[in-house]
């Protein structure tokens, strides 16, 4: 019989905190799903962005790494880095260490994709937030550092 996840005990006794955190949550899915779309990255699905941004960040990676990180299953990871190979975005090669084993590496056109999307999301995000009020803006800004430290304090992966 599966259980369910308990409340932290902060938030069982803090129904309003409980909201907040619920707020919080649903706002940064939702910034996070409308910065997604990009014309750069139009042919790929979110699950290739992840992975061609993971691997021009940290490779070159082994395949069972890229699959940790990304939390894909291994049949998963091998289509998607297959299509990324195609595109010409990462290179597939033999891992020096274990010629059994693949290394992925991302090519000059990956590393060019990754600026690109990432500056149309920031050019997305600019143009909105300049719509902001002062004092809005302010207060993004001064809440920056805070949303930081909480982004370095989640773990990569939950179990």
């Amino acid at each position: 019989m599966a259980t369910q996840a308990k409340e932290p005990p902060e938030l069982e006794n803090d129904p309003a905190q409980a909201e907040s955190t619920a707020r919080l949550r649903a706002v940064i899915g939702k910034l996070s799903r409308r910065l997604r779309p990009t014309v750069a990255g139009a042919g790929l699905t979110p699950s290739q962005t992840s992975v061609l941004f993971t691997v021009v960040r940290l490779g070159p990676l082994g395949l069972s790494e890229v699959a940790e990180i990304e939390s894909l299953n291994p049949t998963m990871l091998s289509r998607i880095a297959g299509l990324l190979c195609d595109a010409g975005l990462i290179r597939r090669m033999a891992d020096p260490g274990d010629r059994r084993a693949a290394l992925v590496q991302a090519t000059a056109a990956g590393r060019r994709m990754r600026e690109r999307i990432h500056r149309e999301r920031t050019q997305a995000l600019s143009a909105h937030v300049s719509e902001l009020g002062e004092q809005e803006r302010q207060a993004l800004w001064t809440a920056l550092p805070v949303l930081e430290t909480l982004a370095e304090r989640l773990p990569a992966r939950r179990p």
